[in-house]
């Protein structure tokens, strides 16, 4: 009888901290990146719909790098869409590794994942379908290491 209380405890555990790990996430994708080599004309585009315009979000781009990515920083181009036609395009430049060359994010192997903050306290001004592009905007046209790039938006508690 004891083990199966055990289970039973260890189950409901699992599943509470699975529920509760995403209950703020509004959005979450990424989408690979052909042969770890983004050109600058494959721009990632996510589209999520927004029904909260009363509490604030946190906006992140997510990006997966290989060892074979030869540099420090990255420089992106974001535009975001609203549902009424109304963009806006941000020229961006985070910092992948310190200047020993060591990566920022978490890392396994030769792959590291960053979460770059992008729009921190934002209110969706409308409800409705809100689209987010993503380019690099390297000088290199075809920019060798990058495996993922991805959007996360999370809703703010109160």
């Amino acid at each position: 009888m004891t083990g199966r209380k055990n289970r039973i405890v260890i189950m409901l555990t699992i599943a509470l901290m699975t529920a509760s790990c995403g209950k703020n996430v509004v959005f979450t994708d990424s989408l690979p990146v052909p042969g770890r080599v983004w050109t600058l004309d494959n721009s990632a585009s996510f589209s999520f719909n927004v029904e909260d315009t009363v509490n604030s979000n946190n906006i992140f781009l997510v990006l997966r790098t290989g060892s074979s990515y030869p540099y420090r920083n990255i420089w992106l181009f974001v535009t975001t869409s609203a549902p009424g036609g109304s963009s806006i395009t941000d020229t961006l430049s985070y910092d992948l590794a310190d200047e020993n060359g060591n990566w920022y994010g978490k890392g396994f192997g030769d792959i590291h994942e960053l979460k770059l903050p992008y729009r921190l306290n934002v209110f969706f001004p409308y409800t409705g379908n809100y689209r987010v592009s993503i380019s690099h905007a390297m000088r290199n046209a075809a920019l060798k290491g990058v495996c993922d790039v991805g959007l996360r938006v999370e809703r703010n508690e109160k």
